[in-house]
């Protein structure tokens, strides 16, 4: 009589078997409702979820619970509404300080040839979060605070990222936040924005042009190939900055993103 040999859970499955449906129906469940979230700026409410996982109500509230117990997703009593929790926090935070590490000497070198103010800003829910900031070492100078908040919208930065969004994404938050009138040059209608952003796609660039504070300038291009909604600017008071300079510091920007996308923490930029 032949034995049927027990299989090992560690063996990689033969040529034959790699046709065979191996996936788990409840991890299917939980990813979907995870990428569910990800997608949602307010948060995804159960019903949302039921109809993802093709769940009943009480059994996707015991999928959320048991997440929520893990901190993966937090409920927000108020608006009866789920997203994503602080368990995810941790992960990013070190892909950040990768990003960070990474981005920092080519952001003084490009601070250093052109005197201006240089920042790595990433898009954190519906705005954008400055990362890190090098400042000109000139007394009158535009720069933020790391970890300032700026609007999508009415930013070099926020336009450099949102160029590269899906447009329904775009259009959601948009709408969430509204297009405050920042100074009398904002960009304040949906239609108007995503014109702006097909400029940018077109041309390489983003450009702030008093949009955001009353005699700035600024011009970012997207960090693209990291998987973070991430871009560099320089920022300068306009009198410093001529628009006839716009198209040189958005080609040296456009360098120094690719030079970060690729670099590894620790790389130091050649001089010269």
């Amino acid at each position: 009589m032949s034995r049927r040999r027990k299989q090992d859970p560690d063996d990689i499955p033969s040529e034959d078997e790699e046709d065979r449906d191996y996936t788990v129906r409840a991890v299917e469940r939980v990813c979907s409702i995870l990428n569910l979230l990800q997608e949602s700026v307010d948060g995804v409410s159960l019903n949302s979820v039921a109809r993802t996982t093709s769940l009943p109500k009480s059994s996707a509230f015991r999928y959320l619970w048991t997440l929520e117990a893990h901190r993966y997703v937090e409920r927000d009593t108020d608006a009866g509404a789920f997203r994503l929790g602080l368990g995810f926090v941790g992960m990013q935070s070190r892909h950040l300080e990768l990003l960070r590490e990474r981005a920092r000497p080519w952001l003084e070198k490009l601070r250093d040839e052109f005197e201006e103010t240089t920042n790595l800003g990433i898009l954190d829910g519906d705005s954008v979060i400055y990362l890190d900031i090098i400042e000109s070492r000139r007394s009158v100078r535009l720069a933020a605070s790391n970890g300032h908040r700026d609007p999508l919208h009415s930013t070099a930065l926020g336009k450099a990222i949102a160029a590269h969004l899906p447009e329904e994404r775009v259009r959601s938050m948009l709408e969430q936040t509204g297009m405050p009138e920042r100074t009398s040059a904002t960009i304040t209608t949906v239609r108007d924005y995503l014109a702006e952003l097909a400029k940018v796609r077109r041309v390489g660039h983003a450009v702030d042009d008093g949009e955001n504070e009353l005699d700035g300038r600024c011009v970012a291009v997207p960090i693209l190939g990291t998987r973070l909604p991430a871009a560099i600017s320089l920022s300068a008071p306009a009198a410093r900055f001529a628009v006839e300079d716009i198209g040189k510091v958005g080609a040296a920007l456009r360098q120094i993103a690719g030079q970060i996308a690729s670099a590894r923490a620790g790389d130091t930029p050649q001089s010269g």
